[in-house]
């Protein structure tokens, strides 16, 4: 028996809808299977940039220029210099080059990794004598805050008169002889990195080991926490015995 011609009709309509639906999930795979691996191709080809800047720690250069990669990441800076933070491509063994910020001689070169993603210091330093000898070192700073209700600290000793040095945080209505340091013995050219203390209003003293006689106090410092600092310390002057300078940088916060 023939079918109808309106029974071919319903079949037709039947299997043209059957049809509709396979197509749309064949598309909609095809859609996110594009979608999926352009999204895996970027993920896989981006690198955070890397956040640099320049700590100059140096008694016997002359102002300089810091170049990371041929880049001019800080200008005609000298002695206590902390510049802000730039943006570089992140590298595993980028150049860095000081020069002399009249004329353009070269100091030093030297190469240190950049990590995407993270906070550097490229930080100049000098033997203090002759023949001069010049240090560059990349430091990696903290990137996030300090632990709630506390700030973190970190002390970097290029004091070679005074030398060996102690920290303390004295706080508000406390005695220099009532406190203990937070750092002790800290050498010449060496790094006491991130110190985590209670967050609250301070007085930081800086003394020669195991010596109550204070080489530099600061106005009180209202810590509420979080608080992130690089603090540089070198001597005044070139002579016996000096008090020292304090340059305070913010890490984060």
């Amino acid at each position: 028996m023939q079918p109808t011609m309106e029974t071919m009709n319903l079949r037709m309509e039947k299997a043209r809808r059957l049809r509709i639906p396979a197509l749309a999930t064949a598309s909609a795979a095809a859609l996110a299977m594009a979608l999926g691996l352009s999204a895996c191709q970027n993920v896989a080809t981006f690198t955070q940039p890397s956040l640099v800047r320049v700590i100059d720690a140096s008694y016997i250069a002359p102002a300089v220029n810091v170049y990371v990669e041929g880049q001019l990441l800080a200008g005609n800076i000298g002695q206590g210099s902390i510049t802000p933070y730039g943006t570089l491509t992140a590298s595993n063994d980028a150049v860095i080059k000081i020069t002399e910020s009249t004329g353009g001689a070269s100091l030093v070169t030297a190469n240190g990794t950049l990590l995407g993603g993270h906070q550097h210091s490229v930080f100049l330093t000098d033997n203090g004598a002759a023949p001069t000898s010049y240090t560059v070192t990349v430091l990696e700073d903290q990137q996030v805050p300090a632990a709630g209700g506390h700030s973190a600290f970190r002390f970097l000793n290029q004091a070679p008169k005074v030398g060996a040095l102690d920290v303390y945080m004295v706080p508000s209505g406390t005695t220099l002889a009532n406190t203990i340091p937070i750092v002790t013995a800290l050498p010449v050219g060496s790094t006491a990195g991130y110190i985590s203390f209670n967050a609250q209003t301070v007085t930081m003293v800086i003394t020669p080991t195991g010596v109550i006689t204070p080489k530099y106090t600061s106005t009180g410092m209202s810590l509420v926490g979080g608080e992130v600092r690089t603090v540089l310390i070198v001597d005044t002057q070139l002579t016996s015995n000096p008090p020292v300078a304090v340059f305070t940088a913010n890490d984060v916060n």
